[in-house]
């Protein structure tokens, strides 16, 4: 089991996979981030994908390192 702090914020989630820590994160980011989120509404689908592309890699990288 890792344990990772948010990438926003000190709040710490825990997962056996990305994929399972993804999941736990997902509610916290959904609350404590909805800000974030809401930012990315004005980007096209095309900047969207990218973003959540360099996210995805970026995070899985910092996962795997734990």
């Amino acid at each position: 089991m890792k344990t990772l702090k948010c990438d926003l914020c000190e709040t710490t989630t825990e997962g056996e996979t990305f994929g399972a820590w993804m999941q736990a994160l997902m509610p916290h980011y959904m609350q404590a981030h909805a800000d974030v989120m809401n930012n990315k509404a004005g980007l096209s689908d095309e900047e969207k994908k990218t973003e959540m592309n360099t996210w995805m890699t970026e995070n899985k990288a910092r996962f795997e390192a734990v």
